[in-house]
């Protein structure tokens, strides 16, 4: 099942985008071999950006253990790796000594600030790479301080995405080539990189830099959140005069009476005015008003809520697994779809499988225990 099905890639144990890129390449139907520290967290069945490996556990201060992965490496077609950067290359698992031994190997670097560079070897969380590349400061409210979007820009969107787009752009490559390469995926570049829409409309004088003033921040009427009768939350973002004046139509509204709606001197009155309507009616009585429409109108709803909306359902974009909802496998495929896995490994519990089906005999296995590389 899955697009990527014949595809084997190895996966060295870490927090964040990197098991996402995993995930993401798990659910397409790449065998994801999850390289665990012997001695690291024991696993977890209920954390789903595990689903579909299997792991194999090492003591990678071994020699036998580097060894061990040099030999899976031989028979891998791309590895996905999340350290500092030189801490691979400490181990004797860096990109030269891996590829020495599979030429073709797409070597995958997943870091927040890159290879080189004045950061290169700081630490940082989402919020400190979204910081640098004017993301974190586009979000917000005027006077207010910058509002952290979860973790989705940097961690997620901007670095196990864009991992994973460029592991597959190697792979497919090396493909024509027979030659691998390194992929140097940084959380603060692919940040960057999501923010070109936002630069482009900058360029073309049609956002300017602050906030309260541009369209798609929340401070322009037709493009912000409201609250409603029962303290629940309608998103509200007609932006267009098409869908605009559906809004009005069912707000009973005269959309003529905002000529100037684009003009951000009117925007506090026509904000102040929406503010006092939706307050009149429940979240659920406008969500039902504004069914079916174009008036881009729609609940904001809790993740408890999220999974049993219709729409949801119907597509089947959760998954109830062993009674844990998550997300399901995106995008869809007419032919090869992707397939969520329905097992989370436990650290090490398919080392001798994994080993047994890449070459390692028993007598290497015993070896490896031997040293306490396994």
């Amino acid at each position: 099942m899955g697009p990527l099905k014949g595809l084997r890639i190895l996966e060295f144990a870490g927090i964040g985008p990197g098991p996402f890129c995993g995930m993401i390449l798990a659910d397409l139907g790449a065998e994801v071999i999850r390289l665990d520290r012997k001695d690291g967290p024991p696993g977890d069945r209920a954390d789903f950006t595990g689903r579909g490996r299997r792991s194999v556990a090492l003591d990678l201060k071994s020699p036998a253990a580097v060894e061990a992965v040099l030999r899976l490496a031989e028979g891998a077609d791309a590895l996905i790796e999340g350290f500092r950067p030189g801490v691979m290359e400490r181990l004797g698992l860096g990109p030269e000594v891996c590829r020495a031994r599979n030429p073709r190997l797409v070597y995958g670097r997943m870091t927040g600030w890159g290879q080189e560079g004045p950061l290169a070897q700081s630490a940082g969380h989402d919020m400190n790479y979204i910081a640098l590349t004017g993301a974190l400061w586009a979000i917000g409210r005027p006077e207010e301080r910058p509002v952290p979007p979860l973790n989705l820009v940097g961690d997620y969107g901007g670095g196990g995405m864009l991992l994973a787009m460029g592991l597959l752009a190697a792979l497919l490559e090396a493909k024509g080539s027979g030659q691998g390469q390194v992929v140097d995926a940084a959380m603060v570049d692919g940040a960057a990189l999501l923010m070109a829409p936002i630069y482009a409309m900058k360029a073309r004088g049609r956002w300017r830099n602050e906030r309260g003033v541009n369209m798609l921040d929340g401070t322009a009427p037709w493009y912000d959140t409201y609250a409603c009768s029962d303290g629940r939350w309608l998103s509200v973002g007609p932006i267009e005069p098409q869908f605009f004046a559906v809004m009005c139509d069912k707000l009973g509204l005269d959309a003529q009476r905002f000529p100037d709606r684009m003009s951000p001197a009117a925007w506090p009155a026509l904000k102040a005015e929406l503010t006092a309507i939706f307050l009149t009616r429940t979240r659920d009585d406008w969500a039902a008003l504004f069914a079916g429409t174009d008036a881009c109108i729609a609940p904001i709803l809790d993740m408890e809520e999220a999974p049993a909306h219709p729409h949801m359902e119907a597509r089947g974009t959760f998954l109830n697994q062993g009674g844990v909802v998550q997300p399901a496998p995106a995008p869809r495929f007419s032919r090869t779809p992707g397939e969520a896995g329905t097992r989370v490994p436990l650290r090490g519990e398919d080392t001798d499988a994994v080993l047994a089906e890449c070459g390692f005999t028993a007598a290497d296995l015993d070896a490896l225990r031997s040293a306490k590389a396994i």
